[in-house]
């Protein structure tokens, strides 16, 4: 199982960012994603710049971890013919280490471009036709394409690696595998749910995760974690910047500002978190929580170590220790 490591930029300006990527590098970590949001969840946060931004810098700042985005929605903030010249970009900057992680996207983050919010169905349908419209262009071709939902007009991606870029779905319940496994390479869910990956790779067509050879796909996983000498300073710091975590993405989808997640995490209690997010300094938990993942037969995990302020020390002093722990 490889382990990976998240750049959130949620929680973390640009340059500190880069600067955690390469330390995450040194520390042994296999791979590592990043969030692609307008916005952060919660004001204590505190933090949103571009993720492409961001991405260009770290692929160059870095040698060896695999890159990812967890996830980038292609479908409203961002128009597919775009996001496919971008990904290509950063691609060819990563010199075939990047990964195109894409998802239905939540309100929050797609809101802004002042179009209207639609329901998940659309949403789906927006996913499915985006992933063709990218797929088409990361051919070279010239593309003309008149869907239901986009346009583009004689577009062609002029820089473009070797290959095209992988691409890794988010998906969650049975309708949503069966609809997106045969188009994508990867899988990405945040549940260590074993059901999820058993009707992955009952889908026709799909690529099969723990398969060998090229085929193989890869079943990503993402856990937060709350990293600190102070169990108690864990938890008050998980509550504070975390709690929006327990509202489950049939709720979190839908809610536009950061003053909604308030609201709606406003009577969720510390114990609440610290039952759902591993707190403290304890690593063979936290390595327990992470281990569930590989259980469920995922073949990756990225840790998300909640608060911009400890990603220096819990790189410093924990990450090694902890990669030691999982990995035996």
């Amino acid at each position: 199982m490889r382990i990976g490591y998240t750049l959130m930029t949620e929680q973390s300006g640009p340059k500190d960012l880069v600067r955690y990527a390469v330390a995450a590098e040194e520390a042994g970590f296999d791979f590592e994603v990043m969030s692609d949001h307008y916005s952060p969840w919660l004001s204590a946060q505190g933090h949103s710049p571009y993720a492409w931004s961001v991405l260009g810098a770290v692929a160059h700042a870095t040698e060896r971890v695999d890159l990812m985005t967890y996830v980038t929605c292609p479908s409203i903030r961002y128009h597919p013919a775009v996001v496919a010249q971008k990904a290509a970009t950063v691609q060819l900057l990563a010199d075939g280490r990047f990964t195109l992680g894409l998802g239905s996207g939540e309100s929050l983050n797609e809101h802004v471009v002042g179009e209207r919010w639609p329901a998940y169905a659309t949403r789906q349908d927006l996913l499915h036709e985006a992933i063709e419209v990218i797929r088409a262009l990361h051919t070279g071709d010239l593309v003309n394409h008149h869907g239901e939902h986009f346009r583009v007009e004689s577009a062609r991606i002029w820089d473009l690696p070797e290959g095209g870029v992988p691409l890794a779905v988010a998906v969650s319940g049975e309708e949503s595998i069966g609809r997106f496994a045969p188009l994508a390479d990867h899988l990405v869910a945040v549940e260590p749910d074993p059901e999820i990956v058993a009707t992955w790779n009952a889908v026709e067509g799909a690529p099969r995760i723990g398969g060998s050879g090229a085929q193989a796909a890869r079943a990503i996983g993402q856990i937060p974690i709350s990293w600190d000498p102070d169990k108690d300073a864990a938890v008050e710091r998980a509550h504070d910047q975390f709690r929006w975590f327990g509202g489950g993405w049939a709720v979190n989808a839908d809610l536009p500002t950061t003053a909604g997640f308030a609201g709606a995490s406003q009577f969720v209690r510390p114990d609440d978190v610290a039952a759902s997010i591993p707190c403290g300094p304890d690593l063979d938990a936290i390595a327990e929580a992470v281990g569930k993942f590989a259980e469920a037969g995922f073949t990756d995990v990225a840790i998300v170590q909640v608060g911009g302020e400890t990603q220096d020390s819990f790189l410093a002093e924990a990450a090694g220790p902890l990669l030691e722990r999982l990995r035996a």
